[in-house]
């Protein structure tokens, strides 16, 4: 077998080898991209809860400021 025969073989080798690892690579890849899509919206859910809970604690802490003015303006009065 030649030199050139030789290389064009390895060459031909290599080529269809490469395929493979990189249609498994992209396999990997979204396979990792679709894990991360799941923790995304994973925690998307919970600031969506959180945010939910911090706007029921600010109308409450509006509430509370209510009353603490109402009651300096009460004991200013006295």
């Amino acid at each position: 077998m030649s030199n050139q025969t030789r290389t064009s073989t390895t060459q031909a080798n290599t080529t269809r080898l490469s395929t493979l690892p990189a249609s498994a690579q992209k396999q990997r890849q979204l396979s990792h991209l679709h894990a991360q899509l799941a923790q995304l919206t994973a925690h998307m859910s919970d600031l969506e809860n959180l945010l939910r809970m911090t706007a029921v604690q600010a109308e409450s802490m509006r509430g509370l400021g209510g009353y603490a003015g109402g009651m300096f303006m009460a004991a200013s009065k006295g």
